[in-house]
């Protein structure tokens, strides 16, 4: 199993809110922010923060899926 945050982009998109501004609002490390945007999992009090900030649940950022399904993401 793997994640992927494709759901979180399109939200922040949605939002009009930028990637460097939820970085900023959440508080956490470039390299942390590099994880998401390699679909790589992060610790889960990151997740929480990104959806307190977005005032969203878990499953609205975020999806595990099968390996062999990352092939297409």
């Amino acid at each position: 199993m793997t994640v992927r945050y494709k759901k979180l982009w399109i939200l922040l998109a949605h939002k009009e809110m930028s990637k460097a501004d939820l970085r900023k609002e959440i508080g956490v490390s470039a390299s942390t922010f590099a994880k998401l945007n390699k679909n790589e999992m992060v610790a889960m009090n990151v997740m929480v923060k990104i959806c307190e900030v977005l005032k969203c649940d878990i499953g609205d950022i975020m999806e595990v899926i099968e390996k062999e399904e990352t092939i297409d993401a």
